[in-house]
């Protein structure tokens, strides 16, 4: 009997939905559906649980367009996890900043993944990074900062948000509310306790399918 083949991270995928779906947003599900399926890892910290709100909207935001985002908990580092993370396409950092940079655990995570370096075992590999704090500014770019410079000393290629939102486009408010080019910029919410700002969550979604839709166009172009 014929085996059916293995469907691994680059294969094309049949493009099938559970739910119907009408005109544009069903062709464009399809598209990303039927295009090779890259791997993007979202290693991060999250102290309060802000951060890990961002990392599942950006991974959600990147499953939509068509890639397999993986969430990774660096507090609960396995051989898994490292393996995820050597073979991933793409890997976005993301921790909250603290006191005007990247808490402290985050820190000690790079520098375990640093031991890379030296055979540069990260190079070409895509890059981003993402951050949370409690005021609009509160530091963040220096969290970012750390992510990018980071990611330069791995060989790593960086790409940014490009969402451009309120007031520049006042119909798209909420969305990139803090400014953030370098890599993705949130903001704590007053209410509920806990929760992150919903333009962020959209902000981050988005980000997600830029990072999907990169690495597609990386691959697709050195083949």
């Amino acid at each position: 009997m014929e085996k059916r083949p293995h469907m691994g991270a680059n294969m094309e995928r049949p493009c099938r939905s559970s739910k119907p779906l009408a005109g544009d947003r069903h062709d464009r599900q399809c598209e990303a559906m039927n295009k090779p399926q890259h791997i993007i890892a979202l290693p991060h910290y999250s102290g309060a649980g802000h951060t890990a709100q961002l990392a599942r909207a950006i991974a959600s935001g990147a499953d939509e367009a068509g890639a397999r985002a993986v969430p990774i908990n660096v507090e609960d580092m396995t051989a898994d996890a490292w393996t995820t993370l050597d073979s991933a396409n793409a890997i976005l950092f993301g921790a909250p900043t603290y006191m005007g940079s990247v808490a402290a655990r985050y820190g000690a995570f790079l520098e375990e993944a640093g031991e890379r370096w030296m055979d540069l075992g990260w190079k070409d590999k895509l890059a981003g990074g993402f951050t949370v704090a409690t005021f609009p500014s509160g530091d963040k770019l220096s969290t970012l900062q750390r992510f990018s410079i980071f990611a330069a000393q791995m060989g790593m290629i960086w790409v940014g948000p490009t969402d451009i939102g309120a007031p520049v486009f006042p119909e798209r408010e909420g969305v990139n509310a803090d400014g953030g080019w370098l890599g993705l910029m949130a903001t704590s919410a007053r209410s509920p306790r806990g929760a992150v700002r919903g333009g962020d969550l959209e902000t981050a979604s988005r980000f997600g399918g830029r990072v999907a839709e990169v690495v597609q166009r990386f691959h697709t172009s050195n083949r």
